[in-house]
């Protein structure tokens, strides 16, 4: 159907940049993985043996590298998540783990912004965390490297700095997860498909944003992303 069959404008296809081509990638669904790197779940007071688990943002909520964001309303307490990203090109049911890498197009670098008070506040309601995770502008994202060109990182530092400071850092060989595996146990709660991407996860060292951060992140061998946080809208 073109777009005089809606009774509304349609939205804006959602896609990120991709490194060496012109074409874009069109993104689908974006999926989180809960509490992937050992020392974050530390630092946040979890169960360190309970396994990880997904959540999601909607894709609208993609911002590109470069961008001023601004402070999102309702919280005093954002927070940054720097992770190694996903890019599916085709997907399915139950994928294999030994299978999975089959299934990527590429990997970018991202931060799941997180609106901490409200994510604490439904988890002691026992409430979903959607209104802590899933908001305008909570998914910067860098442009996709294919894995043509890069392969399958399985290690390699991941890092984010605040005002050029230090914050995060670690590495993707302490993912407790890996990326098949990921896909593997993704793929049993729903049906992947071309144009889904995951955030795998954050290591240590999320602290609180104010409007004026400037904040740069990176993956070796993967790519960078800039952001900076502007006042609230």
């Amino acid at each position: 159907m073109n777009a005089a069959s809606y009774v509304i404008p349609l939205p804006t296809q959602a896609s990120l940049p991709v490194v060496g081509e012109s074409g874009r990638y069109p993104v689908r669904r974006i999926w989180c993985v809960g509490r992937n790197y050992l020392e974050h779940i530390r630092e946040m007071g979890n169960d360190e043996r309970a396994p990880p688990f997904f959540f999601a943002k909607h894709a609208d909520m993609l911002v590109p590298d470069g961008a001023t964001i601004p402070y999102p309303p309702l919280t005093k307490d954002l927070h940054h998540e720097v992770e190694l990203i996903v890019a599916m090109k085709s997907g399915g049911l139950n994928i294999p783990a030994e299978k999975a890498l089959d299934h990527v197009y590429g990997y970018a670098v991202g931060i799941d912004l997180t609106r901490r008070d409200l994510q604490i506040a439904s988890r002691k309601k026992e409430r979903p965390w959607e209104v802590g995770k899933s908001f305008d502008y909570s998914a910067p994202c860098s442009a996709v490297q294919p894995a043509s060109m890069i392969g399958h990182p399985a290690k390699g530092k991941i890092w984010l700095t605040v005002n050029g400071k230090e914050a995060q850092k670690g590495d993707l060989t302490e993912l407790i997860w890996n990326v098949p595996e990921i896909i593997w146990q993704l793929s049993q709660q729903v049906k992947l498909a071309a144009g889904d991407i995951i955030m795998t996860g954050t290591p240590a060292g999320v602290s609180q944003l104010q409007p004026g951060d400037r904040l740069e992140c990176g993956v070796v061998g993967v790519g960078t992303l800039k952001v900076s946080i502007g006042q609230p809208e």
